[in-house]
């Protein structure tokens, strides 16, 4: 087994996985934020998570054709995070660091794959979904809390995605990215503030997802949890709401291009 995955065809079929995931993320993060922009400046609807972008991407020209690659890529994207988490492949090791990185990158794979069939489900019943996190987040807080200590599950998930969210943060302000990128200098220098500034800001948007999922647990109510869309929502509620959405808008469209950088310039190891 673990010479059939060092095979060179394995390999370049990871990595090839593994890019067309980060793109996949990137496109998905470009829509998040777009749409977010648009609604925070009154030029667009209701505020809208990922699924809610998905949803508009059916309605382009060829979009199922353009759902159906986002998808692959999503699934891409979520077995590269997995062979992250198990093999450890970016080397976080096995003290407590390393395993809540590794344990986010968990979390992470799971929501991709749950994003993945969403659109799945998209592309073959067109019509019968909504933007928002019911079946998302709320569906997984709620399938959580019917488990055996389930609302000290649902707890957990909130801690680790705080913990991502931090992690995040850290990541984009001191560039810790930079060792996994091999970018040319002269790009480094428009990319790399875009990159910080949108690893920052999805730090910030997993801290409140995790929160979220906190008061869900407490509360005993997983409709408490949320997704993106419901973090939209919990900002423009604050003061100074539309600015507070506009700058995250802003930020999460940057951690997309990120995303779509890193699918050219990342290092992806895929040894097993």
């Amino acid at each position: 087994m673990a010479n059939s995955m060092n095979n060179p065809d394995h390999r370049d079929a990871i990595t090839l996985f593994a890019r067309m995931g980060y793109a996949a993320r990137g496109i998905v993060y470009v829509l998040v934020g777009g749409l977010a922009a648009l609604a925070a400046f009154g030029q667009g609807g209701q505020t809208e998570g990922s699924r809610g972008a998905l949803e508009r991407v059916l309605t382009a020209p060829f979009g199922k054709v353009l759902l159906g690659i986002i998808a692959v890529g999503l699934v891409g994207y979520a077995m590269w995070r997995t062979i992250q988490a198990v093999k450890d492949a970016d080397h976080h090791g096995n003290d407590v660091k390393g395993l809540a990185i590794r344990s986010g990158l968990m979390v992470s794979a799971v929501t991709h794959i749950l994003l993945a069939f969403f659109a799945a489900t998209l592309i073959f019943q067109f019509g019968g979904s909504s933007g928002g996190s019911e079946g998302g987040s709320q569906g997984m807080a709620g399938w959580l809390m019917q488990q055996p200590f389930g609302r000290w599950l649902v707890g957990a998930v909130g801690l680790v995605l705080i913990g991502a969210g931090v992690a995040h943060a850290i990541k984009g302000y001191k560039a810790k990215f930079h060792k996994h990128f091999d970018m040319p200098i002269k790009t480094q220098r428009w990319a790399y503030p875009i990159c910080r500034f949108g690893l920052v800001t999805r730090g910030i948007v997993f801290a409140i997802l995790g929160s979220l999922f906190l008061l869900a647990a407490y509360h005993i109510n997983p409709s408490q949890a949320g997704g993106t869309a419901e973090v939209f929502s919990t900002l423009r509620s604050q003061a100074y709401g539309q600015w507070l959405l506009a700058i995250v808008a802003v930020g999460l469209f940057a951690f997309g291009l990120y995303s779509i950088l890193a699918a050219i310039y990342r290092k992806i190891n895929p040894e097993m």
